[in-house]
């Protein structure tokens, strides 16, 4: 505690240990609990709570930051994987806008105020996360008898402060659980996460700016640490994130916002722009102006806008695959992003169907990519010179959706903005409009929906002029819209209009291409050196992934971060290590693909006469009894145990460990070895 309390501030102090043994952080948010707001720790909570009207005014000024944090949100809900544990968003007031919680969870804490709506400020709710996280604008973790009023200390709460696009406060983002003791790690997850949102909101916040990706490093472009600008077609910097100001040296936005990029970079916008479409669109070198700072750097115009000279709008233009026997088939790039044959089957069912006008509904799980697919027949559809229109039906307040989709004019209604919105239908005029998660749609839309998708006609609200629109469509859900119809939930005719053919898209757990895919975003995310521990590997192939490829980018990503090498280890899969126990014996195994050649030193005889084939139905009973753990180790196993030629002990050095241990190991994965 400071000491220059007054004496009303000595209350903190009469709870003996317990205010002794505070964070520094708790202890100055008591004290402005009572010093400035006249709280009292003996007093009642007392949370503001919006509803109605005014939380759906509210919810509206902040729908652009609720759309690009509802998915990173469920993503990080499910990593916890604790029931008794909440994901919390809230504005700069401190009231919660969005939250993902278990539902008898979510029950416990409505018990306690804490629901959409309600404001958990300091002044209303004493010492908090989301509260001190906003009064001291710095990450904080509030652990149960830390919170300045008694019903709040069961639990234990993590936050971290967003910035929006011109780096002023966003919100908070927060971790509220019964957890025992303070979980630390949590404010990783949570930076990470913060990160993710605040990058979408830029991109969200100026869709029509060049955005420029920027590191030290080229394999770090395209993860959470590059720098990110949105400069304007003159070259002005409009917006940055947080990375950026780290990497050139500035601590607040305003200090690089306003100046043009070859201030910053010697490089102009256009220059920068050729030179990336030239490279393919791989890291290209730059320098800081006024040193030696050597940068990699990528830009591109935006969606629809077009060069501003012949030459790179030659380097921009796509290529001529008629005139070049070299140039790869579309296909090509399609296959890399959809290994698994039937995605592949489903990718080019949709394309053929969708150039006939025919709407396409897409089924799958939450996370499986439905909006990655739908974008892949976008782009090889004839509205692919339009624009990619992505709607989810689950993320905008059922207040608003209606001025979502179809727009408003100017003064439609209060908290609207003052030259009127477009909406989402208007915006996919000759291109695509993709609606997710359709299932979610309230029942009176759905009939509104189905007369703009009939008449191809739209009225925006407050207006009585009707607009002409020509889209082709694609929708998806994670539901079953026919057993929604069954039970009244969903319309019959709009599933019918929807529903030209539907394809089923197969689960994460499902897919034939998972390991590609692992390493695919680990490269992303890491770059191409990045390499995956056996025992990491084992973890990754045998979870069942009930989130899906969203859920595995994020673990992959958390992986990234914690890792200090160039090697996935198990402890950096702390989620999955939770879920599954790890059976791998230590060891750093790393898993590559086969060698071409024999690895130098060739077989020993020992090893020589311990190979054995491996029959696919041999120990039918030994893999019986493996877990999924288990037979992803065995998979791993046998690929290094192959590379190496059966050279037991050269696999055994590569594992660290002795070849009895590895014999063993062999032995219980059912690999027929003779020892």
């Amino acid at each position: 505690m400071s000491a220059v309390l007054s004496p009303r501030a000595d209350t903190v102090m009469a709870r003996g240990a317990q205010a002794l043994s505070m964070s520094d952080v708790a202890s100055q948010s008591w004290a402005r609990c009572i010093e400035a707001h006249g709280l009292r720790p003996d007093g009642r909570p007392r949370p503001l709570c919006y509803d109605g009207a005014l939380l759906a005014e509210r919810q509206a000024r902040l729908s652009d930051l609720v759309a690009c944090a509802r998915h990173e949100m469920t993503t990080l809900f499910q990593q916890l994987a604790d029931p008794f544990s909440t994901v919390v968003l809230t504005d700069t007031d401190g009231m919660i806008v969005h939250m993902v919680a278990s539902p008898e969870f979510g029950r416990d804490l409505d018990d306690m105020g804490f629901r959409v709506g309600a404001v958990w400020s300091e002044a209303q709710a004493g010492t908090n996360g989301m509260g001190t996280c906003l009064a001291a604008n710095r990450a904080v973790t509030i652990h149960r008898e830390e919170h300045f009023f008694p019903p709040f200390r069961s639990l234990t709460c993590a936050a971290v402060p967003l910035v929006n696009a011109e780096g002023q406060p966003a919100g908070v983002l927060d971790v509220t659980s019964r957890s025992l003791m303070p979980q630390q790690h949590v404010l990783v997850l949570l930076d990470m996460t913060a990160r993710m949102i605040e990058n979408r909101l830029l991109d969200r916040s100026f869709p029509h700016a060049c955005p420029v990706h920027f590191h030290t490093r080229p394999e770090f472009i395209h993860t959470l640490h590059e720098g990110r600008l949105a400069v304007a077609p003159d070259g002005q910097i409009l917006a940055v994130n947080r990375s950026a100001l780290f990497q050139l040296g500035r601590t607040a936005a305003m200090d690089l916002i306003g100046m043009r990029l070859d201030e910053v970079f010697e490089t102009s916008l256009d220059d920068l722009i050729e030179r990336s479409a030239q490279a393919s669109f791989h890291p290209v070198v730059t320098f800081k102006v006024s040193g030696s700072n050597r940068y990699f750097a990528l830009a591109r115009r935006p969606a629809g806008v077009e060069p501003s000279s012949a030459t790179s709008r030659r380097a921009l233009a796509p290529r001529d695959e008629s005139s070049s026997a070299s140039a790869p088939h579309p296909h090509a790039t399609v296959g890399q992003k959809l290994g698994d044959p039937r995605l592949m089957g489903h990718w080019q069912t949709a394309c053929k169907v969708i150039k006939k006008g025919i709407p396409v509904l897409l089924h799958g799980e939450t996370g499986s990519g439905k909006e990655v697919f739908a974008r892949l027949v976008h782009e090889h559809s004839p509205h692919a010179s339009g624009e990619f229109v992505a709607v989810n039906c689950a993320s905008i307040p059922e207040s608003l959706i209606e001025a979502e989709l179809f727009g408003y004019r100017a003064g439609a209604f209060t908290g609207a903005q003052r030259s009127g919105r477009r909406g989402k239908v208007l915006q996919a005029d000759k291109g695509t409009l993709f609606l997710d998660e359709i299932g979610d749609m309230p029942l009176d839309l759905q009939a509104r929906l189905l007369r703009v998708l009939d008449e191809r006609r739209v009225t925006p609200l407050g207006s009585e002029e009707a607009q002409d629109v020509s889209f082709q469509l694609l929708s998806a859900s994670h539901r079953d819209l026919a057993e929604l119809v069954a039970q009244g939930r969903f319309r019959e005719d709009l599933y019918y209009r929807l529903n030209g053919i539907e394809l089923s898209l197969p689960a994460l757990r499902e897919r034939s291409d998972r390991r590609a895919l692992i390493l695919g975003i680990l490269a992303e995310e890491a770059g191409a050196e990045v390499r995956l521990s056996a025992e990491a590997d084992a973890l990754l192939m045998g979870y069942a992934w009930p989130g899906n490829v969203r859920q595995l980018r994020h673990v992959l990503r958390t992986a990234v971060a914690l890792m200090d090498g160039v090697t996935v280890l198990p402890e950096h899969l702390p989620f999955l290590q939770r879920q599954m126990p790890a059976t791998c014996q230590p060891g750093g195994l790393v898993w590559a693909a086969p060698a071409e050649a024999m690895p130098a030193g060739g077989v020993t005889q020992e090893d020589a006469a311990g190979a054995m084939d491996v029959d696919a139905d041999a120990d039918e009973d030994i893999m019986a009894t493996l877990n999924p753990v288990q037979l992803g180790e065995r998979e791993a196993l046998l690929k290094l145990i192959e590379q190496h030629r059966w050279n037991v002990s050269r696999v055994a050095k590569v594992l660290g460990i002795s070849r009895n241990t590895l014999y063993r190991k062999l032995h219980r994965l059912g690999i027929p070895v003779a020892s």
